[in-house]
């Protein structure tokens, strides 16, 4: 429940507090004194649009703030719990706020902490219920009404059109399914065929890991083995010199080293640093001697061989094929693809090859589903038409009813529900609310068959009769009650009353007749001090109300005549009051 609500800098309002109370508040005040905008206000503070040119001219920007009387352990206050605010120290207290620069920038807070504007959306389905002549426009369309109408249902409807949907939209997705399946099966067959004949490819060649780098390195050394095999030799030779030459004069680094040792042991043991010298020759003798030897195998393994060389680059060229194809550009690959790539490729394409070779059996598996979640969506659909046929009725009823106490006692509401073309998300049905405008006529949608004032009416019966199904505490009028007087007036007025015995309700509205019935008084109020306009917002005492209501039915504050009426409207709206309290 709404306790106060402070407003700044938005329209004609410079600052002003609304001070409410539970029970059935009002609001009235001249044309153009800003009562709209206290309108404009609540919906800014639970989550509307943030309309920059509704920020009061010369301000830097319009601030609502809320105090909220809620359920410490309900649903709103876990939803503010869960975004990290806090509700006040006695812990049933939440301050919302909502401010919008002149510049469009949007800020919203929910118990101290800055939340997303959509979490004000979010709460204020559990808060309130806001009714105006936008809602009325909204009710004429046959999705609102439908959906006015299954809210009206109750909870337990609401669980059965929640197993609708979640069949309806599994069906959905199961006939998605199939359609990519069916429709695409040239493309898939293809997308098959394409990968078998690379995976086969692949399969010939026995591709190994890491086999194309030593394919590489051993056609180098085919390649190059004159130069290779020379190169041993000299550099063997140089070691070790050449027996086969027969030419022993000829110095060589082994015998050298040998000189060199043999020299500086014989003089070692003089001189320490002489003696490891010495060992560091000897080493080097013996890793020289390690080298010559593993060059005279060497030299004896290279050999020229073409038959091998051919095979070599045969094999490379293969293998080559095999990368451009299927290994350069795998994601996650090298840049310019490897062997590992090409396997990768293979073992991912013989994956989907597998999915793919299994579309037939998937295909007789989704059919079955199919069939079944079709005849689900059938039976619930006719659950649901079910449901709504009943509701229809009663809900029709209780309208009807308050249109009777709202002065129209021969109008007639029906509610329609029809079979719609196909199944939707929520259902086969489509809605319509119709009214027969006296006995006789034939019942017709309601925009072709009420006047003004009549669909004024109507849709406060409507409003009335739903609102009274729907569990928020706050109840939101915006001028329904356009375009009727007199006695309707004063039945609008005891509805709204007896509404208020449940929940608050707070109205905006023109017709003194109703605001009699308020229990608590509020006038906008406007001053001009030249060019600009002050709007305020006060609570009225007795002789306040008296004064306001006399305005609002002479046009003059201190009419005799007016306060006379006034006071006379005042006395009846208390006398009913009283009777509703007995009665409850």
């Amino acid at each position: 429940m709404l306790e106060e609500v402070r407003i700044t800098g938005l329209g004609v309002i410079d600052e002003a507090v609304l001070e409410l109370s539970a029970g059935f508040n009002v609001f009235t005040g001249e044309t153009g004194a800003g009562k709209t905008m206290v309108v404009s206000g609540l919906g800014l503070l639970f989550g509307g649009r943030a309309d920059p040119s509704r920020v009061r001219p010369g301000a830097d920007r319009a601030v609502v703030e809320g105090r909220l009387r809620v359920e410490p352990g309900g649903n709103v206050a876990r939803q503010v719990s869960d975004s990290g605010g806090d509700l006040d120290d006695d812990g049933s207290t939440l301050i919302l706020v909502r401010s919008v620069s002149s510049e469009g920038r949007s800020r919203a807070t929910a118990g101290g902490r800055s939340v997303p504007v959509s979490l004000l959306t979010y709460l204020a389905d559990d808060l309130v219920a806001v009714h105006g002549q936008a809602d009325q426009q909204q009710l004429l369309r046959p999705g609102r009404q439908r959906q006015a109408l299954d809210q009206f249902s109750g909870p337990e409807f609401a669980r059965l059109l929640a197993d609708y949907q979640r069949v309806y939209h599994r069906h959905q997705q199961v006939r998605a399914e199939l359609a990519e399946l069916t429709t695409m099966a040239r493309e898939r067959a293809r997308e098959a065929g394409d990968l078998r004949r690379g995976v086969d490819e692949v399969q010939r060649a026995e591709p190994v890991e890491g086999e194309d780098i030593e394919l590489m390195a051993e056609e180098e050394r085919l390649a190059n083995a004159d130069a290779l095999h020379a190169a041993a030799t000299t550099a063997h030779q140089a070691l070790v010199g050449d027996p086969a030459s027969g030419d022993y004069d000829t110095s060589d680094v082994t015998g050298l080293l040998a000189t060199a040792r043999a020299a500086l042991e014989g003089a070692a043991h003089h001189d320490a640093q002489l003696a490891g010298l010495a060992g560091r020759v000897s080493e080097a003798a013996y890793l020289l001697a390690d080298v010559a030897a593993e060059l005279a195998s060497y030299v004896e393994s290279v050999e020229a061989d073409p038959v091998r060389l051919a095979a070599v680059q045969q094999r490379r060229a293969e293998l080559t094929r095999l990368i451009r194809n299927y290994g350069a550009g795998v994601p996650g690959g090298p840049p310019g693809g490897d062997l590992a790539a090409v396997l990768a490729w293979a073992k991912s394409a013989g994956a989907r090859l597998a999915e793919l070779d299994n579309d037939e059996d998937k295909i007789s598996v989704l059919q079955e589903e199919e069939a079944g979640l079709a005849a689900s969506v059938a039976d619930l659909a006719g659950q649901l038409t079910a449901a709504r046929t009943r509701t229809a009725g009663r809900f029709a009823e209780q309208v009807t009813a308050e249109l009777t106490a709202l002065a129209m006692p021969h109008a007639r509401i029906v509610v329609a529900v029809t079979q719609a073309p196909g199944f939707g998300p929520h259902g086969g049905d489509e809605v319509e609310i119709r009214m027969a405008a006296h006995p006789g006529a034939p019942a017709v949608p309601l925009n072709k068959g009420a006047s003004g004032g009549e669909l004024s009416r109507v849709m406060l019966a409507i409003e009335v009769v739903f609102a009274g199904a729907d569990p928020v505490p706050t109840f939101v009028f915006d001028e329904v009650d356009a375009g009727v007087g007199g006695k309707a007036a004063v039945e609008i007025g005891r509805r709204l009353a007896r509404l208020a015995r449940l929940a608050q309700v707070i109205v905006v509205t023109h017709l003194p007749q109703v605001a009699a019935f308020a229990d608590t008084h509020l006038v906008v109020e406007k001053t001009s001090d030249g060019s600009v306009v002050h709007s305020g917002i006060s609570k009225l005492d007795d002789d306040g109300r008296v004064r306001e209501l006399s305005r609002m039915l002479a046009g003059l504050e201190d009419s005799e005549f007016g306060r006379a009426h006034a006071g006379e409207l005042l006395a009846a709206a208390a006398a009913e009051r009283a009777t509703m309290a007995e009665r409850s």
